[in-house]
């Protein structure tokens, strides 16, 4: 696979997530709670992933000690959707979508720990833009924080850890196995976790009737099943690192549907902040672009 059909397949990946927040407010909105919607999201994931690995001829054993570094994997997703729905809940979808952002600095960070070896200047640089960008698109400037509940600011910042942890396992643990069966065992994870926190009484109340397979069905095909596969595929190619930068592109997506489907107003400031991510992301791709046209003249 050429790198840039993987930094495609990681900026499509980071999009779809993009687009989780506006459907979570909406299922909200109808009366389902954290717990239906995540644990349905997680359900419709693994079944989805679990019928398309089967009908691919993909479904094949793999040895124990890799089927259980992908589910401890996948558990980071399964806490980041409990952590990111639940900040949600108590504060504005702006403010939490900021909080998760703070992966980009973190996962730099992890790989730069890991690899022993500090990022380089535009990789820095783009950390930089991607931060003042994101406070700039999520309005906080404007927040009385005085009246924000603490409880919804440490699940947005742990949900930011938890993401950062996605990201950067998912490029390093058991990447020669299929991608199709990668992808399954990941949510396999997510769904044991989101599990435990969240038994699944959503699956006899009769949510899923009254409209909650709809919306689990939604989040699943967005957030479990394209991602995870995209990610799967692209992030072995690109490193951890530069994944986590390109995932970025995920507020710029958030901002757009929020605006296209819920109405928000988003102000002039906020599109700068957008347009400041968007060039972050070209920042730290600048290096990368230039060794990628060695390559092919070499």
């Amino acid at each position: 696979m050429t790198y840039w059909r993987s930094v495609s397949f990681v900026l499509v990946g980071a999009s779809c997530y993009g687009v989780l927040s506006t459907i979570v407010k909406t299922a909200y909105s109808h009366g389902f709670t954290t717990a239906g919607v995540t644990g349905s999201q997680m359900l419709f994931g693994v079944l989805l992933l679990l019928l398309l690995t089967i009908a691919t001829g993909n479904f094949r054993r793999i040895p124990l000690s890799k089927w259980g570094l992908l589910t401890l994997a996948g558990m980071f997703v399964g806490l980041t959707g409990i952590l990111y729905y639940g900040s949600l809940q108590t504060i504005p979808a702006s403010l939490a979508i900021v909080l998760l952002f703070q992966f980009t600095w973190i996962g730099v960070l992890m790989e730069a720990w890991m690899e022993r070896k500090w990022p380089q200047w535009p990789r820095l640089i783009s950390l930089i833009l991607l931060f003042f960008g994101t406070l700039l698109a999520g309005n906080v400037w404007h927040m009385d924080f005085q009246e924000i509940p603490v409880q919804g600011l440490v699940f947005g910042l742990l949900a930011a850890f938890c993401y950062a942890g996605f990201i950067f396992t998912s490029g390093r643990l058991a990447v020669d196995v299929n991608p199709w069966l990668r992808s399954f065992f990941l949510s396999l994870g997510s769904l044991i976790i989101v599990f435990i926190v969240f038994p699944p009484t959503f699956i006899i109340n009769g949510s899923l009737g009254e409209g909650l397979w709809l919306w689990g069905l939604l989040l699943a095909v967005l957030g479990i099943v394209l991602p995870n596969l995209l990610f799967t595929y692209g992030v072995p190619q690109v490193g951890s690192g530069m994944a986590t930068i390109l995932s970025s592109v995920e507020l710029p997506m958030a901002v757009f549907m929020s605006h296209l489907i819920l109405k928000e107003q988003v102000s002039l400031i906020q599109w700068l902040g957008v347009l400041t991510i968007v060039f972050g992301i070209v920042v730290a791709e600048t290096p990368m672009k230039k060794r990628a046209w060695r390559v092919q003249e070499d």
